[in-house]
């Protein structure tokens, strides 16, 4: 019976000098405020969600959440400009603490990053050139179609154009200004984006309209940080909460687009 205890008490040694020996776990949270400053991937070609204004300053809805998370730690704020492609590699390089970049919380991407619940809901639709007779889907058969590289409006339209056919008629860019900018100088008929810029850009480019609404579902955009670090990511998922009870989620949809901001929870879903 004492050597029993004997050993057991032994093992409970052994185990508390192990425990003591290991290296202290810190977590991206932990990081950020001992850091004192957020590091904060956005994209900055998307307006009115990311752009730069008059000043040549960051602004945007992604960037008054970028501050808001800030404040919430009671720490600095950096931005760090990062096209579609670059969203989830500022992640996984320890670039970024966290990105605010209208990304789709796809299955796929989440083998490589974390999602957090839903912060902003988007629809795909087109900006087309005045002259280009688009006013429907339909009508993008033979058109030059293009989008930024690396995004879901990319991705949704290509699995269509495919089937169709209509492949060989696509143009990919680096970055949604630059799509913008060749449907405005006649270089593409068609650009995609989403439908908070489509107002923006109609009224920056006077030979640019609005086009039809894409036929993929509502695009569901997460905020994104790096997949293990499941403190971090609860912590997010507490700020998008309290973005949306705070009042603030509204308050800044309806500063840079306007109207009732979309409802985040999906039907049949609990968040």
């Amino acid at each position: 019976m004492l050597g029993r205890f004997m050993k057991t008490m032994a093992f409970g040694a052994s185990l508390a000098v192990g425990l003591s020996q290991a290296p202290a776990q810190a977590d991206k949270l932990d990081d950020v405020i001992d850091n004192g400053v957020l590091r904060c991937g956005v994209v900055l070609d998307f307006p009115p969600i990311g752009y730069r204004d008059a000043n040549n300053e960051p602004a945007g809805f992604d960037v008054e959440y970028c501050k808001d998370l800030a404040s919430a730690l009671e720490v600095d704020f950096e931005i760090l400009p990062v096209t579609w492609a670059e969203r989830l590699p500022s992640i996984v390089t320890n670039r970024a603490d966290v990105v605010f970049g209208g990304t789709s919380d796809s299955l796929a991407r989440a083998k490589t990053v974390g999602f957090t619940i839903p912060y902003a809901i988007y629809y795909a639709q087109a900006v087309v050139g005045k002259d280009s007779g688009v006013k429907t889907f339909e009508d993008l058969a033979g058109k030059r179609v293009a989008a930024a590289v690396g995004t879901v409006p990319e991705q949704e339209y290509l699995k269509i154009a495919k089937e169709r056919g209509w492949e060989k008629d696509y143009q990919g860019y680096q970055s949604e200004n630059e799509v913008f900018l060749a449907v405005a100088q006649g270089k593409a008929d068609v650009g995609i984006t989403t439908n908070t810029a489509v107002k923006p850009i109609a009224e920056k480019y006077d030979t640019i309209i609005p086009g039809p609404r894409m036929p993929w579902t509502t695009d569901y955009t997460s905020v994104v940080g790096p997949r293990k670090d499941v403190t971090w990511l609860n912590y997010l998922n507490l700020f998008v909460t309290h973005q949306v009870r705070s009042g603030r989620y509204q308050q800044h949809w309806n500063t840079f687009v306007g109207g009732e901001a979309p409802e985040l929870r999906i039907p049949g879903v609990m968040y």
